[in-house]
């Protein structure tokens, strides 16, 4: 018989990746959802708590819970074109007679493990990319606004451009002049309350990655468009429909952001970031120095340069073996190609930055030795 504890374990230093789980729930977290298992609720009092929650958490109106960022962002995009109209949240994702256009700026439209765009289209809108990869104006933004548009989508990630591109707080303001609504996508972003300050209207979190909870999507913002979100259930929605364990495991994520010490756990994570720089600085070919993280969160991760000439082995190919050994180090390698990945110290469990550590000087040797 099959068992899940069958399935290798891996060391994360990545990052708060889906595909290799997210992240590590806390006992709080597992606590709620293993008790709410075997009850039976109301599942719309228990959204209603769990939207009172977010709201709080967020300093939102209100708040829902789907069961992804992504369904969030379809969601949200599919609240924009019905609103609270029955009729037309069953209609989708059939938009004949409804404004369907999301604009969005080219830098913005990245893959996050599936294209962003298809977010949006699964809702049955279109996309109208602004501007160009690495530069878009107002201009682009003010005229690609139209009376079909049902929504602006802002990204927040380290997989979009990081310059050329129209910030949140004037985007936010052009997309508002015309009357039409902004969903930022803040999946895997500390900060809950600074998107809407800046003039979002919905913003989508991701309730498994740095709040550490069960995979579920949150979705806070104005109390009219997070209704509409939530009649989603009733018609596309019905599909993302997020589980009763998970919702409880969401309120307690949230719960325990709030009674987190962030002081101790920077230390903890630079006291790692320091052990593995240490482990490398006598290295051949690599040289390491502490980046913070691109998108504002309060983290630092170690980038590792590779001169593969030096070093023996690619970044690429210290990356594969660090992944294939055992234990298996996944490191952070988007950038593989260009001669460095990053080590993320985020989740990690009691002893594993020592492992890390050995890991990389045993693979960094065998590169030497020509065994890579």
């Amino acid at each position: 018989m099959a068992d899940a504890a069958d399935v290798p374990t891996v060391i994360n230093v990545s990052g708060t990746m889906t595909a290799l789980g997210a992240s590590i729930a806390g006992p709080e977290v597992a606590a709620a959802m293993v008790a709410m298992l075997p009850r039976f609720v109301r599942m719309s009092e228990l959204h209603a708590l769990a939207g009172e929650t977010v709201a709080a958490a967020t300093g939102a109106e209100a708040g829902f819970v789907t069961a992804s960022a992504s369904a969030g962002i379809t969601v949200a995009v599919a609240a924009a074109m019905t609103g609270a109209d029955l009729s037309r949240v069953e209609q989708l994702p059939d938009t004949d007679g409804l404004r369907n256009r999301v604009v969005l700026q080219a830098g913005h439209n990245c893959h996050y493990g599936a294209p962003l765009s298809q977010a949006v289209r699964l809702a049955g809108a279109r996309v109208d990319l602004v501007g160009t990869a690495t530069l878009v104006g107002e201009h682009n933004v003010r005229d690609a606004l139209s009376e079909q548009t049902a929504a602006g989508l802002f990204v927040v990630s380290h997989h979009v451009v990081g310059y050329g591109q129209v910030p949140l707080e004037r985007f936010s303001a052009l997309c508002h002049e015309r009357g039409v609504p902004v969903i930022v996508d803040a999946a895997s972003e500390y900060d809950l309350r600074g998107f809407l300050t800046a003039g979002a209207d919905v913003v989508v979190y991701s309730a498994h990655k740095f709040l550490g909870g069960p995979t579920a999507g949150i979705v806070a913002g104005r109390r009219d468009l997070v209704r509409a979100c939530a009649l989603q259930n009733a018609g596309i929605g019905r599909g993302m429909k997020v589980g009763k364990e998970s919702i409880a495991g969401t309120i307690a994520a949230l719960a325990a952001w709030d009674r987190r010490d962030p002081a101790a756990i920077r230390a903890r994570e630079t006291a790692a970031l320091r052990s593995w720089s240490q482990a490398l600085a006598e290295t051949p070919g690599v040289t390491t120095r502490i980046v913070p993280d691109p998108t504002g969160n309060p983290l630092d991760r170690l980038l590792v340069v590779v001169d593969a000439a030096e070093a023996g082995a690619s970044a690429r190919d210290v990356a594969a073996a660090l992944a294939a050994g055992s234990p298996a180090v996944v490191v952070r390698d988007h950038e593989v190609a260009n001669g460095w990945f990053q080590l993320d110290p985020c989740n990690l469990h009691d002893g594993q930055a020592a492992v890390v550590a050995e890991r990389l000087r045993n693979v960094f040797a065998a590169a030497r030795r020509g065994q890579l």
